[in-house]
């Protein structure tokens, strides 16, 4: 297979797995509101925001000092814990309690468990992908029912500054980014290049934030380049008033569904600047089209610039 096909199949994986962790969100968004998974009180309050990005850079700020100390095996565990534990959200919703002891939905916690053992035991590129998409979905879902549409543009706005500046002043992101792909952590998304690609075996490749080593056998994703724009899409779906594209099994409405456009246009464009093998941040492009395409949408349903932005009750 020529490097032009191989880099054109490459591509479109890696927009199906942004799809399928966006879809993924949209199925999960009416279970987990029923299933009581809403994380805040109120969801309109954009402070939320600045609390978990607060949240978010202690939690960079631990890994890169976990990772200088050389506890890599901790963090290993620690994140595949971590891991099997988010899984869990969604198969609580999607295993049926056929099996329970105590009010515990055992088949749930089973294929957590088992998800969890094997991104530990064998973290083969497929299995981190469909961990990735799993828990990226769970991610975005949570989030979605929990912040409203000023909060989650809040939240990918100043998500979208940080990442820039990590990436192109501080660099700390690149770091970090090579640390999760070296311990095989499931909080990055692998498109290989060739059928012979092994993830476990794999020494050269390439992220999408830029650094290029000597051969590009693989892209990798951030999983948190899916989670973040996603949760745009899952609020979207959740709160603004537009009437439901009837779609099975999802929740989708008009400002949802640009939402989405949006951010594959986002990421269509970041791929073409990496391919060109300079290192650029992830989060601006995701993000600002997946708000971007929110806007259009909610416009385009009918639904008022200032309730499509939240701000109509501080007007």
């Amino acid at each position: 297979m020529d490097g032009d096909r191989r880099l054109s199949l490459a591509v479109t994986a890696t927009i199906l797995l942004f799809l399928g962790v966006q879809l993924g969100a949209l199925a999960l968004v009416r279970p987990f509101l029923s299933a009581g998974y809403q994380a805040v009180e109120d969801p309109s309050d954009p402070r939320n925001s600045v609390a978990y990005v607060l949240a978010i850079l202690v939690m960079t700020g631990v890994i890169l000092a976990i990772v200088k100390l050389g506890a890599k095996r901790f963090l290993r565990a620690a994140v595949t814990v971590m891991s099997g534990f988010l899984s869990f959200y969604v198969f609580s919703v999607v295993v049926p309690p056929i099996f329970v002891v105590d009010g515990i939905n055992v088949g749930a916690w089973a294929f957590a468990a088992a998800l969890a053992l094997a991104l530990y035991v064998y973290p083969e590129w497929y299995v981190i992908d469909t961990a990735g998409v799993i828990i990226g979905a769970a991610g975005a879902g949570l989030f979605g029912i929990s912040f409203g549409p000023l909060p989650a543009i809040v939240l990918l706005g100043l998500l979208a500054v940080y990442d820039a500046i990590a990436v192109y002043r501080t660099e700390h992101m690149l770091t970090l980014a090579e640390s999760v792909t070296d311990l095989k952590l499931p909080l990055v998304l692998v498109i290989p290049l060739t059928l012979s690609y092994s993830f476990l075996e794999q020494d050269e490749a390439v992220d999408t934030e830029g650094s290029e080593r000597e051969e590009r056998d693989a892209f990798f994703i951030g999983l948190g380049d899916t989670v973040m724009p996603t949760i745009m899409v899952a609020s979207a779906a959740f709160f603004v008033d537009a009437p439901s594209l009837g779609v099975p099994v999802i929740a989708l409405n008009l400002p949802a569904l640009t939402a989405m456009i949006g951010t594959v246009v986002g990421l269509a464009i970041l791929l073409w600047l990496v391919l060109k093998g300079k290192p650029h941040a992830g989060l601006p492009l995701l993000n600002g089209g997946a708000i971007g395409g929110y806007l259009v949408g909610a416009i385009a349903a009918g639904v008022p610039l200032v309730e499509a932005l939240g701000i109509a009750p501080y007007l």
